[in-house]
């Protein structure tokens, strides 16, 4: 398994005092290697000190990142003091690895300001990222201007940053699986591959007969759907089911899990309605759950950019995510809504969780077709809600990103559903509404906006909305 790895430019500028220099190394070594992180940093014996300061500096240390390429997820620039603004902006540019970047300053102590320990890390980080900004090169902050390595504020720096670098570099080579065409009734999922793609997000398509066909040649004692039976019996009580619709599901989680691990899939959209009900018999809500808890994110009604939304919340949170409707006011509340959907959403999100008929498409396509579908309330927590569409009439990538919590009220209905309380509410349906984004969005059970906003926005050059209290 892939261990988290930073590229580690340690600054220097010559006329301050090297003890300095040595110190911070080790205290940044140290408080990365508590945190399990590697790294890939010049030997002290390469240049002065192991630190980057001149051109040849620069040189050496990009072709040690170059080499280390498949390894590294970030690059971390520690200024112990002023440092060289050159040196760091040379490595980043030559080695070109297009990864983020984090810039640390060591702060100084007022009273100790004498030539022997002064540092002006302070002044040397503003430099350093004027010479970024030059240059294209995008970056991220700690939270305080200054921070020492060793620090609470700065481990949680980390943290946060290694969160921003697992997001951007899974969404950057991202592959989409697409099963079937969107529902005809739902123009409002629909997306531009074009526009992903050039974000480094591939779609690969499958088409519902496809789908069908190669489940309807698996037998139901094949060794494949047999063990997704098992799967789907430990997830969830399915006693209320009958025999046959139980069979349907496993044979498509069998098909759907061959076809991603074939095509090295990381999520999928799936046209779950009206096709599923009318031509293969049941609702795919449970096998979609299941797909969903175990990190393979699953957005039904076809929603590719739904479930980008998902894996980007998967990523950055390390967690299962789901999809939801924004579905109901509550009350007259202007600060809760009501989060729905059919019954697709994640064990994680759900204290109470069952399957059985898909209520709502049972109206239309009858009961004896819509087996499959979960219900369950919400479990009260925090959480982060994300939306990604494609702009086509501008040529961009858009995408809303906020945090709320799922309170204890609860709801005699069906799905599964609850009541989440976002500040600000009314402003941000406004914006919905105002800017064209789709109904769904995507959620995750942990409190990720700024990963997700810095990712999206600061890497990806996508236009983020980042809705605060």
């Amino acid at each position: 398994m892939h261990k988290p790895t930073l590229g580690v430019i340690v600054g220097n500028r010559d006329f301050f005092p090297d003890r300095l220099v040595t110190q911070g190394r080790a205290e940044i070594l140290s408080v990365l290697a508590d945190l399990g992180i590697e790294v890939v940093i010049l030997d002290e014996a390469a240049t002065k000190l192991g630190a980057v300061e001149t051109w040849p500096d620069a040189q050496l240390c990009a072709e040690l990142f170059s080499v280390n390429r498949s390894r590294i997820d970030g690059i971390l620039v520690t200024l112990p003091n002023f440092g060289d603004e050159k040196g760091a902006t040379d490595t980043i540019r030559l080695a070109d690895l297009r990864v983020p970047v984090l810039i640390q300053a060591t702060p100084d102590d007022p009273a100790r300001m004498g030539l022997d320990r002064r540092r002006d890390s302070f002044c040397g980080k503003i430099s350093v990222c004027n010479n970024l900004v030059q240059n294209g090169i995008p970056f991220s902050l700690t939270t305080r201007h200054t921070v020492q390595p060793d620090s609470d504020s700065f481990r949680t720096d980390l943290r946060r940053f290694m969160a921003v670098c697992r997001t951007v570099n899974g969404m950057r080579r991202a592959r989409i699986g697409l099963v079937g065409a969107r529902p005809n009734a739902f123009r409002t999922v629909r997306f531009s591959e074009k526009l992903l793609q050039a974000s480094g997000i591939t779609v690969t398509t499958m088409d519902l007969s496809d789908a069908y066909g190669a489940a309807g040649k698996l037998a139901a004692d094949d060794p494949r759907v047999v063990a997704k039976r098992e799967q789907l019996a430990a997830y969830v009580d399915a006693s209320a089911i009958p025999e046959q619709p139980i069979v349907q599901m496993a044979r498509l989680a069998a098909v759907l899990d061959e076809w991603m691990a074939e095509h090295s899939l990381q999520a999928t959209a799936l046209q779950c309605w009206s096709s599923m009900q009318e031509n293969y018999g049941i609702n795919a809500c449970g096998v979609m759950s299941l797909m969903s808890q175990n990190l393979l994110p699953a957005a039904c009604e076809a929603d590719l950019t739904g479930v980008v939304a998902m894996y980007a919340l998967q990523l950055a949170s390390g967690q299962p995510s789901g999809l939801v409707d924004w579905n109901n006011n509550f009350g007259d509340d202007p600060n809760k809504c009501v989060f729905f959907h059919c019954g697709n959403w994640a064990r994680e999100f759900v204290s109470d969780l069952t399957i059985g008929i898909a209520e709502i498409q049972a109206t239309t396509l009858g009961r004896e077709h819509t087996y499959g579908g979960l219900e369950g309330h919400a479990t009260p927590r925090p959480i982060t809600y994300a939306r990604v569409t494609t702009d086509d009439r501008n040529g961009r990538i858009r995408a809303i990103v906020g945090e709320g919590r799922f309170t204890e009220d609860r709801l005699d209905t069906f799905g599964t559903t609850g009541v989440v309380e976002i500040p600000r509410l009314q402003d941000l349906l406004a914006y919905i509404c105002r800017n064209g984004f789709e109904h769904h969005a995507a959620m995750s059970p942990a409190l990720v906006g700024g990963v997700i906003a810095e990712a999206l926005d600061t890497y990806l050059g996508w236009d983020v909305y980042r809705h605060l209290a």
